[in-house]
């Protein structure tokens, strides 16, 4: 193919880059310096590209060049910001609508890699020791820092009884470990609930926040007073499946006026959703217990009750996650999954840039974090120093 052709090629993928990200697909606002701006840029990419043709050692593959600048150019912005080329487009679509087994894991990307956000209790994931903050190097041989994590979502899912192969590094292990796992269908555990003190703390885990567990969460808190139930610990450690909506809904069953979270993008009108009286359930004490494992509508509901001050949040860092995407197909077939819109805490901080982090923070101890990983042998009763630290809180808070 000739290099003057091949030229134009990227030039014109770099233009349909440019009109996606500022404008083409939405309403009009670009401003005349985002604009020059954009097609300086334009023309530094075609002088690398240009250098590259004519310099590198040997004639590149202008198409795999140009796909590994569209799938960095993306995922610059942020983890869940994709390009997909046509062929893995027209995967992503058919997988849409088809009911495919997993092996119980979500996933995200940090670091570059494909990365273990939460595990889902009793998952093939579950059983093989897999922790949130273990790392896919790769999966199938393909390294995930290629992959969209669409894709490597993708690539983790199958028919029921197939296997998956992805090498996986663990903290405190220099080399990767080789995993096979069989996909199947995966059930989340039923609501945890479990009473402290007499009976006067109800302990609540939900494992995911969709409507339908949600629907549970509040008829338990709406039941307290018949159970003798006086305070609230509400476990979101590795909550990280659900609906923002309904982490909105849960968290106003516990606050009763004032701003539960806010969603706000470029294009998308700022949105404030307010707490509504009539959802409102329970005043009663509360502490929240959060990790690296919650994530998404979790967060949002930790956010509200520690921006409102209706509780003490106890635990890790959360994970960082809490968006609006759109899908943007292209001409030639690929498509971009970008995100439009970031979630934000009631104090503005947007929740997929910096997470939640707890007004009470205690870590596992490093003991701890090297049982769950090594052992595949039935433990003595670990020590939970987090559920004991909210528990101590909750035991001097008032009725």
């Amino acid at each position: 193919m000739p290099r003057s052709f091949n030229r134009i090629i990227l030039v014109l993928s770099i233009a349909i880059i440019v009109v996606v990200l500022f404008g083409g697909f939405g309403p009009a606002g670009v401003s005349a310096t985002q604009s020059d701006g954009a097609y300086r840029q334009m023309g530094v990419y075609e002088e690398v590209l240009h250098k590259i043709q004519t310099d590198y050692v040997t004639q590149p593959n202008i198409e795999n060049v140009t796909t590994g600048a569209l799938h960095g150019l993306l995922e610059s912005l942020d983890a869940d910001s994709s390009y997909l080329t046509p062929s893995e487009y027209a995967t992503y679509q058919a997988h849409q609508h088809e009911g495919v087994a997993q092996v119980g894991m979500e996933v995200s990307k940090r670091y570059g890699y494909g990365s273990v956000v939460a595990v889902i209790p009793g998952s093939p994931a579950d059983k093989d020791h897999i922790m949130d903050g273990d790392l896919i190097e790769s999966i199938g041989g393909q390294s995930t820092r290629e992959m969209s994590v669409a894709m490597i979502r993708l690539l983790l899912e199958g028919k029921p009884g197939t296997t998956v192969n992805f090498d996986l590094v663990r903290p405190r292990k220099p080399e990767p470990d080789s995993i096979a796992l069989t996909r199947t269908v995966v059930e989340f555990p039923a609501l945890g609930e479990q009473e402290y003190e007499k009976s006067s703390i109800l302990y609540l885990k939900p494992g995911l926040l969709t409507r339908d567990r949600v629907d549970e969460v509040v008829a338990r808190l709406k039941a307290m007073g018949k159970n003798g139930n006086k305070k609230v610990l509400l476990d979101l450690r590795d909550v990280a499946e659900g609906d923002p909506q309904q982490g909105i809904r849960l968290a106003n069953a516990f606050i009763q006026s004032g701003t539960l979270a806010m969603l706000t993008g470029q294009t998308v009108p700022t949105e404030t959703f307010s707490a509504e009286s009539s959802k409102f359930v329970t005043g009663a004490p509360l502490v929240v217990l959060v990790n690296h494992g919650t994530a998404g509508a979790a967060e949002i509901v930790a956010g509200a009750i520690l921006d409102n001050k209706r509780g003490d949040v106890v635990g890790d860092r959360t994970f960082g996650e809490g968006a609006q995407e759109k899908t943007f197909t292209l001409p030639d077939g690929s498509a971009l999954l970008l995100t439009v819109a970031k979630y934000e805490s009631p104090s503005g901080k947007k929740i997929e840039d910096v997470a939640v982090t707890p007004n009470v923070p205690v870590s596992l101890s490093a003991e701890q974090i090297f049982d769950e990983e090594e052992s595949a042998a039935p433990q003595e009763p670990r020590t939970d120093d987090q559920l004991n630290k909210a528990l101590e809180i909750l035991k001097q808070k008032n009725a």
